[in-house]
């Protein structure tokens, strides 16, 4: 209830909502899982996960954010982020071992549910900020909090469709969309568009759809670096400096381009802006941010992870791959358009979205209904 009720309710009106309840949920769930001793075996879980190419690439991340901190200019945070990452990391690797094999349906009805609640407290509370009569909420708390319930709209979304409730998975991405559209900023409609375009389709044309993003996301990573050079011939001419953030980018790589291979150290990207040592017209984006702080090693390692990660989704149930295509579409949009990508909120966000799938996932187990056996007949019909 606190994964799929409380936090995305909260999200909208609390800033550390998010930070402060994923845990409290988890080690709940750990805790029952104890007493419960229903897990699955751990060392069966760790030689089938461990040895993935995503998991593997994402492995040499984390390996690689820790020793950038070796040159980070900004040690102490940099050192501080990192610990947070990676408490925050073991804590929801831990969820998914222990989260129950088979999850119930009543359990899964939570997601819609308080998706459709905090769509409908969301509705409300853009419509008090617009009159002003709500002047209490933060609209960057409130627009994080949009952001998160574009993100979990999806699993809702995969496990209503999976059971056969299409219309009411409808009924709540509509809802969600029309709330998003009436936000304070613009970023939780673009994502939820692109997402929405991306679930339509994936439910015609799942293969297709699976193999682009499996190459899109990748490429764009790593070929990031060549759009300040492409696009420099077209920025003179563009009224406002539009281009100019592109133009910082380019000016970065030509004064130091060894820094392409090592990266400057986590954390580096927003220390810099405040320091003045970054203009602030640099690129705000995922595509920047992971080539400034961790180079050419991260940016692979995480072009590799995303690129399993969407093969993984492809091998769940038919019915959740249109859902997972949505929420990767969606994380992946955000990320492009600003939203930074090692604060902890989002970071959290992520996992919580991840452990909710897993839910709906296991909870798939069952493709029909069992058949009644009628004792006296069953007893008949072995004597004949």
């Amino acid at each position: 209830m606190i994964l799929m009720i409380v936090i995305p309710v909260l999200a909208l009106i609390s800033r550390r909502s998010l930070v402060v309840l994923m845990p409290v949920a988890l080690i709940l769930i750990i805790i029952a899982s104890l007493i419960d001793g229903a897990q699955r075996p751990i060392g069966r879980v760790n030689r089938a996960f461990v040895a993935s190419p995503p998991v593997l690439a994402t492995l040499v991340l984390v390996i690689w954010v820790f020793l950038s901190l070796i040159w980070t200019p900004y040690l102490d945070p940099a050192l501080s982020r990192a610990i947070s990452i990676l408490a925050t990391g073991a804590l929801g690797l831990a969820g998914y071992y222990l989260l129950p094999e088979r999850m119930r349906a009543a359990n899964l009805y939570l997601i819609p549910v308080g998706v459709a609640l905090a769509a409908v407290l969301a509705a409300v509370i853009a419509f008090g900020m617009r009159a002003g009569m709500i002047t209490w909420i933060d609209p960057a708390t409130f627009e994080r909090g949009l952001v998160v319930l574009v993100m979990a709209v999806w699993p809702a979304v995969a496990w209503l469709s999976s059971r056969g409730r299409d219309a009411q998975a409808l009924a709540v991405a509509g809802t969600v969309g029309i709330v998003a559209l009436g936000g304070p900023g613009s970023l939780p409609m673009i994502a939820f568009v692109v997402g929405a375009v991306v679930v339509v389709l994936t439910t015609g044309f799942p293969r297709l759809v699976m193999s682009v993003l499996t190459v899109a996301a990748p490429v764009l990573i790593v070929a990031a670096p060549f759009a300040p050079f492409l696009v420099a011939p077209f920025g003179a001419g563009v009224p406002g400096g539009m281009l100019d953030g592109l133009g910082v980018w380019r000016q970065l790589i030509l004064d130091d381009p060894m820094r392409l291979v090592t990266g400057h150290g986590l954390e580096a990207a927003l220390r810099a802006r405040v320091t003045g040592e970054l203009s602030w017209n640099a690129p705000n984006s995922l595509l920047f941010e992971i080539w400034y702080e961790l180079g050419l090693v991260g940016a692979v390692s995480l072009a590799i992870a995303l690129a399993g990660a969407v093969r993984a989704a492809g091998r769940r149930h038919p019915a959740l791959v249109p859902g997972g295509m949505g929420a990767f579409t969606s994380a992946f949009t955000l990320g492009l358009f600003g939203v930074a990508t090692t604060q902890m909120w989002w970071l959290t966000a992520l996992i919580v979205i991840a452990l909710v799938f897993v839910c709906v996932a296991r909870g798939q187990y069952r493709t029909k209904r069992p058949r009644v056996l009628v004792p006296g007949l069953q007893r008949n019909t072995f004597e004949s």
